[in-house]
């Protein structure tokens, strides 16, 4: 202690206080730190937690559900709200979409019936997408399929996409349509589908149209090109030169069996909410159409198709071998075939 002793009078002595600890310092910088270190990551905590109920908030507000308060409360089952995958329907998010399906065979007038419905502003039909094997190898396929149709995720040149008021599409009875019909009609009735029957009274000109048709899948008459519709007459002329010959033996058989296909279908999807159309009754009489746009809850409008018809005038000028046919025919209930209807 004498070092840190100074007698600097006689009477009075000064004591200097000793040096502090540097490890004592150290400790209670580091407490500060961890202490001040706490403090700051409780505050952060709180704006993430914040945030995060801000976005949820957000969410909520966005998925809202519309609702129509001026529609028929018995229509709500046939409309829905589609939520696209691919693209945003913006202002037309809480526009109403109604499902439908054109159920029909081939040759019958399906392909002229969906362009004329595709010449409304607010319809997308999506044409013969279970052409595609694929599409309706099983059950889980086809139903995969609707869901992206019906979701308006399903492109084609039809597609008016984000505001479309009805979206469906054509389908060939030979499509897996029978073969998967209970799986069908479930879904028909569960998601609200409203079903468009189309088919042909006189299934010998239909007949005609197939047998004409598959011979120019080979022969391509049209400049070495198929065309299963055409838009001018020229083209309808050129096709309609060729004239099939019909089977006498298997006719009356096959227009059986297309008869049968017909009630066949109508008896499986007759739960479901539908409409049956003929194809003659249309060309007659166009007003028809009418009915349909009513049917869809659609506005009316002036809907046209730039396709041509092909075979025009009575059945003997585009069957080759029209003298057996017709006396096949004659003093049988297929008769009435035999006479120009429209």
């Amino acid at each position: 202690m004498a070092e840190d002793i100074c007698l600097f009078a006689k009477d009075s002595i000064i004591i200097k206080p000793p040096k502090k600890s540097p490890a004592l310092l150290r400790m209670v910088v580091v407490a500060f730190t961890l202490i001040f270190g706490i403090y700051i990551c409780s505050i952060c905590l709180k704006q993430t937690s914040l945030e995060n109920t801000s976005k949820y908030l957000n969410i909520e507000v966005i998925e809202k559900p519309c609702h129509n308060y001026d529609m028929d409360q018995s229509q709500i089952p046939y409309v829905h709200y589609p939520k696209p995958k691919t693209f945003s329907r913006a202002e037309c998010s809480c526009n109403p979409v109604r499902r439908f399906a054109i159920l029909s065979m081939q040759r019958s007038g399906s392909g002229w019936f969906e362009t004329l419905l595709n010449s409304h502003m607010n319809v997308s039909s999506n044409g013969e997408i279970f052409s595609v094997k694929d599409r309706r190898e099983n059950a889980s396929s086809i139903l995969r399929t609707l869901d992206t149709v019906y979701n308006l995720d399903f492109f084609t040149s039809a597609s008016k996409n984000h505001c479309s008021a009805a979206v469906g599409f054509k389908w060939m009875l030979n499509q897996g349509l029978i073969e998967h019909h209970r799986e069908i009609v479930e879904y028909f009735n569960r998601k609200g589908v409203s079903v468009i029957f189309l088919f042909r009274k006189n299934l010998l000109r239909r007949m005609v149209s197939i047998l004409s048709n598959s011979h120019d899948r080979y022969a391509k008459l049209l400049n070495g090109t198929h065309k299963s519709h055409v838009h001018s007459h020229e083209e309808a002329g050129t096709l309609a030169k060729y004239k099939p010959e019909i089977n006498t033996t298997l006719l009356i058989t096959d227009l059986k069996r297309m008869e049968v296909s017909a009630t066949e279908a109508l008896d499986y999807f007759n739960s479901t909410r539908h409409m049956i159309l003929y194809y003659e009754d249309i060309v007659r009489n166009q007003a028809k159409l009418v009915d349909v746009l009513e049917f869809l809850r659609l506005p009316n409008m002036d809907l046209s198709s730039r396709q041509v018809k092909i075979h025009n005038g009575p059945l003997w000028k585009h069957i080759k071998n029209w003298d057996d046919v017709n006396k096949t025919l004659s003093g049988t209930a297929y008769e009435k075939f035999l006479r120009a209807d429209y």
